[in-house]
């Protein structure tokens, strides 16, 4: 079974003329082609007068474009000068966005003390999306000690803005007894609140709750219930969920068929506990003929996402095996043919290939800050020493600016690869029905 302890980090995209705003992160790196760029658009155009003007939002919404390759290649250096233009005349959502790049590393050295910083910034001003994340960073203590009374606070103040992942997490922190008693009428109150603002990680929660009897009687088709509305909001977290009531045959006939259906979207999606599920119907056949290199599969597309279940059942599967007898483990590590495999292989590999294009940015604009600093060290003294420093510094800080051009490079190959991966027929990526 799957509960969301948080949503990610929010992360906030407003293109004003695209009237298109996401309101959370991390964002997705699109694809970009180096042979053939995507051609500006109009919205891109009608921006750029009043960026160059002045205006915030203009800039905010520029940057934007380039972070995201709306309409331009993406370029997180052009993205990090519009952000940063933005965010010095205090534009709360500028501020925020940066302070999400400097989390996460897109296009910008990781810095967790910078990005509480900027996320502070924007929760000053009342920016709801700021409260949130400045009460992640406490939650997590990332950048700061943690501590769940001010992260509670926090999302608070950022829930009271009807903000509906704050009042997730304000439920989810009355649940567990994080900074205040446990009280579960009290999570389940919030959970209604953030569902009733379409919150699909409230509803999973919701259905949670009764499906365990927390602070209610069990209900089993009230769970069914918010688990379905939560799925059909996109949480591959209920999508598990749905599965596992099938599988395990909870207040609903036990059914493998609908279990493994729904374990694939939710695999599909890159849900961890989906993938072990599946690798335990193949391990033990339910529903399917046990097939071992299968299973195997599975647990290890699981374990690789950090689940540790997976992991113990893979290392208790391989001491099985290999009890078999000679050459029954090695046989498992072997290609296997399987759409739903394919579909979860794919959403690994592209998941890795934007966190690798984030990371290569991040590195490069590391190293041009190196360089810059060489280059302009001393720059309006005229004393001998500083002379002599700048001419001798001006020769490493080259080595940076070619070591940046590597990285980006790199970064680009791997653009090329992602797009390649993205525009293969879709069609493959639908899950059929049962």
């Amino acid at each position: 079974m799957s509960f969301r302890a948080r949503a990610p980090i929010a992360a906030f995209f407003m293109f004003t003329l695209l009237s298109a705003a996401r309101p959370q992160g991390p964002m997705q790196t699109p694809t970009q082609a180096t042979t053939a760029p995507p051609p500006q658009d109009k919205d891109f155009y009608s921006l750029r007068e009043p960026a160059a003007a002045g205006d915030a939002q203009a800039q905010f919404a520029l940057g934007n474009h380039y972070f995201s390759g709306v309409g331009v290649p993406q370029d997180y250096g052009q993205a990090l000068l519009w952000f940063t233009k933005s965010a010095n005349q205090g534009f709360p959502p500028a501020q925020n966005q940066l302070g999400y790049m400097y989390q996460h590393k897109f296009g910008v050295p990781r810095d967790y003390k910078r990005a509480v910083a900027y996320y502070r910034s924007a929760a000053k001003q009342g920016y709801a999306l700021g409260q949130y994340n400045v009460g992640g960073m406490f939650e997590d203590g990332v950048g700061v000690k943690r501590d769940y009374k001010q992260a509670l606070d926090w999302y608070r103040k950022a829930a009271d803005q009807n903000l509906p992942q704050a009042e997730k997490q304000v439920g989810y922190f009355y649940q567990c007894g994080y900074g205040v008693k446990q009280d579960f009428a009290q999570a389940h109150a919030w959970y209604l609140r953030a569902a009733g603002h379409g919150n699909s990680d409230a509803e999973n929660q919701l259905g949670f709750f009764a499906e365990e009897g927390w602070g209610q009687p069990k209900n089993y088709d009230e769970a069914l219930s918010w688990f379905y509305k939560a799925a059909e909001h996109g949480s591959n977290d209920a999508e598990e969920n749905i599965g596992y009531m099938f599988q395990k045959g909870l207040g609903v006939p036990t059914d493998y068929a609908k279990a493994m259906f729904w374990f694939d979207k939710a695999a599909a999606e890159g849900n961890s506990n989906a993938e072990n599920q599946l690798g335990w119907m193949y391990q033990f056949g339910q529903g399917v003929e046990p097939n071992d290199a299968k299973a195997v599969t599975w647990y290890r597309l699981s374990a690789d996402l950090g689940n540790q279940r997976a992991a113990d059942n893979l290392h208790a599967f391989e001491e099985v095996l290999e009890d078999r007898g000679s050459g029954e483990w090695e046989a498992t590590n072997t290609a296997v043919t399987d759409a739903a495999i394919a579909r979860a292989k794919r959403w690994a590999t592209i998941q890795d290939l934007q966190r690798r294009i984030a990371g290569l940015e991040g590195d490069a604009q590391d190293q041009d800050d190196l360089a810059n600093q060489l280059e302009h060290t001393g720059k309006g003294k005229n004393d001998a020493l500083t002379k002599l420093f700048n001419a001798v510094g001006s020769v490493p800080a080259v080595k940076y600016h070619v070591e940046a051009a590597k990285y980006r490079a790199e970064a680009a190959r791997l653009r090329d690869e992602l797009a390649q991966i993205e525009n293969q027929d879709r069609f493959s990526a639908g899950v059929p029905t049962p």
